[in-house]
């Protein structure tokens, strides 16, 4: 076999070094150790390896390596509290202005001109959730328009946080454009 041995997963008898019956248990604990990664772990386990000579320093934050994975549940949800009116009303003047600087990429008119906003909320802290659609579920752009919203409504100094909601309900048509984006676009 030789030098193509790693491509089989066997190695020569020649070849293999000699493995001392503590080497081998301690390989064998490391692999079935239940590190709360799962199948295919990266094999962190709480304890460094005793055959190993490198232990990590204490001022080393390994939390992240050893930690269980978070919950499956949504990290980012927003936490939006009631909605204040007077906080609405005073900051959608400036979140719309924000907003009609993201534009679709494929049409040349800015997303609150094409009707794809369809709600935005402001509770008393100044958290932000902005409910808007797509022109289509099949959106290339579907990742980049929303993510592009939210952080430039963040960007505002006026804003503690900003969450967008992407709804289908109502879909979005024609109808929903502004006269100027119709206008833009040549649909009179």
């Amino acid at each position: 076999m030789g030098i193509f041995s790693f491509l089989s997963g066997k190695k020569d008898e020649a070849d293999a070094p000699a493995e001392s019956p503590k080497s081998t248990a301690t390989a064998t604990a490391t692999a079935t150790a239940d590190d709360g990664w799962g199948a295919g772990s990266t094999g962190f386990a709480s304890a460094p390896d005793s055959g190993s000579s490198f232990t990590p320093p204490e001022a080393w934050n390994t939390e992240a390596l050893t930690a269980p994975r978070p919950a499956a549940a949504d990290t980012d949800a927003p936490a939006l509290g009631p909605v204040d009116a007077d906080q609405t009303a005073a900051l959608q003047p400036k979140i719309v202005d924000v907003i009609k600087t993201v534009f679709d990429p494929e049409i040349p008119v800015d997303i609150y001109e094409l009707g794809l906003i369809y709600e935005i909320q402001v509770d008393a802290e100044r958290q932000v959730l902005v409910k808007m659609t797509l022109t289509s579920p099949a959106c290339p752009s579907a990742q980049q328009i929303p993510s592009e919203v939210r952080f430039k409504i963040k960007a505002l100094p006026e804003v503690k946080d900003a969450w967008v909601e992407i709804v289908w309900e109502p879909p979005w048509s024609k109808e929903r454009m502004s006269e100027a984006a119709k206008l833009t676009l040549g649909f009179f």
